[in-house]
């Protein structure tokens, strides 16, 4: 059986974990609004779906496992959020201040951005292999764990509604400071690769 009352409030804390995607999503959220990053966040939560199933069946063990094989996702995923926080350093001088529509940023490009970020972080992957086998029923192997993700894509939809509301919502009580908003999530998201570089090769515990 499920421990419910211990599963969902320590899911929903790493839902709401300050990282690459929720900043993406507070960011989409400042630029272009609350809509638009939740059309975005889709290209998150489809990545995550099959990261779900593939730590089901215990591949997730492999990036866990494999020191060569995490490293090797490490450097591609702290490479991508390094250049991902330089180009949204470089598009804030595009932003023009007060203009908060879906037509100040491509919803593609936001939808590749938040998928990207979500399949090159180890974080996720240790969540959905580390963190779920430690409520699955075994006796209900398959139904509980996609009772487990399920859980777990909707608090990131909460999440993710969560983020773009404070960043929208910054915007608009300093929206003269838009492009100055950008920049220090450009900074950020590079702080975020560069700790991702450094960081040692998680175990299953």
């Amino acid at each position: 059986m499920i421990e419910w009352w211990i599963f969902l409030p320590a899911c929903f804390a790493l839902n709401l974990a300050f990282g690459p995607n929720n900043l993406l999503a507070m960011t989409h959220g400042a630029r272009s609004g609350v809509g638009f990053a939740q059309k975005a966040a889709f290209g998150r939560l489809l990545i995550f779906v099959p990261m779900i199933a593939l730590s089901a069946l215990g591949l997730g063990m492999i990036l866990t496992g494999s020191a060569f094989v995490f490293g090797v996702v490490k450097v591609l995923g702290a490479a991508y959020l390094i250049w991902l926080g330089v180009s949204l350093w470089l598009s804030a001088s595009s932003v023009e201040t007060g203009q908060i529509t879906g037509a100040s940023a491509s919803l593609g490009g936001a939808f590749r951005a938040e998928a990207l970020a979500a399949i090159s972080n180890p974080k996720a992957i240790l969540i959905f292999a580390a963190f779920f086998p430690q409520f699955v029923d075994l006796d209900a192997y398959w139904q509980s764990y996609a009772l487990l993700g399920a859980s777990f894509l909707v608090m990131e939809a909460v999440a993710i509604c969560a983020y773009a509301s404070v960043g929208a919502f910054a915007s608009r009580v300093a929206s003269a400071r838009l492009p100055l908003m950008q920049r220090v999530s450009g900074a950020t998201m590079c702080l975020f690769g560069a700790l991702l570089l450094i960081s040692p090769q998680p175990s299953r515990g």
